[in-house]
């Protein structure tokens, strides 16, 4: 899986995951058996237990398993995102969008149901969002002079609250194709920034707004 975005599960354990995601997003935690998870995938619910000890290590699997992806991502593109911090933000941007449009029940399942997680999981899983968000504010500070870190800090928390609205934006049908979602979600994300920075609206276009057109679709 390249970053944070979805792809074909390529293992059963992949697959379970998977479906364990999609439903305990659609019912809750607490709203699916073992038996369902099971059948989504044609195995029988005690065969589950060979790839996972039960449910508890699903969830645990499932919201770690995003947020080390992020992180791990989000290191990548800033590594190789491009020689300009503009460049590197719009590959941050970029590749947030893929995740939120393309793992949207690990959205739900993440503000539902990170407080099932034992402590230790849940402190790591916390852990792992500070470096993702410390990450984007270096950069967006590389790109906009905003006055202080803790504003730069909080526009990240924002634009995140932006992008990880996908799951809250309708059904399927209502939205526009993947790629056109992609890149309105892109300028949305640079616009918040430049308005973070206090930059005027209505002018040029920056280095990255330029980019914005060219985010890739599914």
């Amino acid at each position: 899986m390249s970053n944070a975005q979805a792809s074909t599960p390529t293992s059963r354990r992949e697959q379970i995951l998977k479906e364990a995601a999609r439903l305990f997003a659609e019912r809750g935690f607490h709203g699916v058996g073992v038996d369902e998870i099971g059948a989504a995938v044609g195995i029988s619910g005690p065969g589950l237990y060979r790839h996972f000890a039960g449910k508890d290590a699903m969830l645990a699997e499932l919201l770690v398993g995003i947020s080390e992806r992020l992180l791990e991502g989000g290191r990548m593109r800033v590594t190789e995102g491009g020689e300009s911090p503009e460049a590197v933000l719009d590959a941050l941007i970029e590749g947030h969008i893929d995740f939120a449009l393309d793992d949207r029940p690990l959205i739900t399942l993440h503000d539902r149901e990170l407080d099932r997680l034992r402590e230790a999981d849940r402190k790591r899983v916390r852990r792992l969002q500070r470096e993702y968000v410390e990450l984007w504010v270096e950069v967006v500070r590389r790109v906009h002079p905003l006055p202080s870190e803790s504003r730069a800090r909080a526009a990240v928390h924002a634009v995140f609250g932006l992008l990880n609205s996908t799951p809250h934006l309708g059904r399927p049908g209502a939205l526009p194709g993947r790629t056109e979602m992609a890149e309105l979600l892109h300028r949305l994300a640079l616009g918040a920034f430049g308005a973070a920075a206090g930059e005027p609206e209505g002018g040029e276009p920056t280095a990255g707004e330029s980019v914005a057109v060219g985010v890739p679709g599914a």
